[in-house]
């Protein structure tokens, strides 16, 4: 099985789990957050679903400059939205993967806010940090649910509320 073969099935799998976690986002809890520091679940959930999107910019481009071009992050209010969000980065995530090579997976690729360097590795890596970044956000996402008494999906597994 090759690196872009092996990406494609964990993408799969983290898109099937994460779907479940975004899909049980109450519509009027998107303002809510448990402690001031944090971000609110609707900042929270839209990251989440964004992220696949960053698949896309790792194989596309050579790096990202906040400073140049600042995060404005989608303005979701519903679960619905959230979900197409997902699936719209997902799958153009998806079909950029597929349609890539191992070659260009090397090549360097670097996150910077102007002249402070924030990530330098290859694209492969970056990939790899949409993924850990997605599974990250999707456990914070569960303990804000689990906060407000909503009952988690099982990740890898059965959850306790499906014990």
């Amino acid at each position: 099985m090759s690196i872009i073969e092996i990406l494609l099935k964990e993408i799969e799998q983290e898109a099937q789990i994460t779907r479940k976690m975004l899909s049980i986002v109450p519509d009027d809890k998107y303002d809510w957050k448990p402690h001031p520091k944090s971000m609110s679940i609707k900042q929270l959930a839209t990251h989440i679903a964004e992220l696949p999107g960053w698949i896309t910019m790792a194989i596309t481009t050579d790096g990202l400059d906040f400073a140049a071009n600042p995060y404005n992050p989608e303005d979701i209010n519903n679960t619905t939205d959230l979900l197409a969000l997902f699936e719209k980065n997902y799958t153009d995530g998806r079909a950029q993967l597929q349609a890539t090579n191992e070659d260009i997976l090397q090549q360097p690729w670097v996150l910077r806010n102007g002249d402070q360097i924030i990530l330098s590795q290859n694209k492969y890596e970056t990939v790899r940090v949409s993924i850990s970044q997605t599974i990250h956000h999707r456990a914070q996402l569960g303990v804000f649910l689990r906060l407000l008494n909503i009952p988690i999906p099982g990740s890898y597994g059965p959850s306790a509320d499906e014990m």
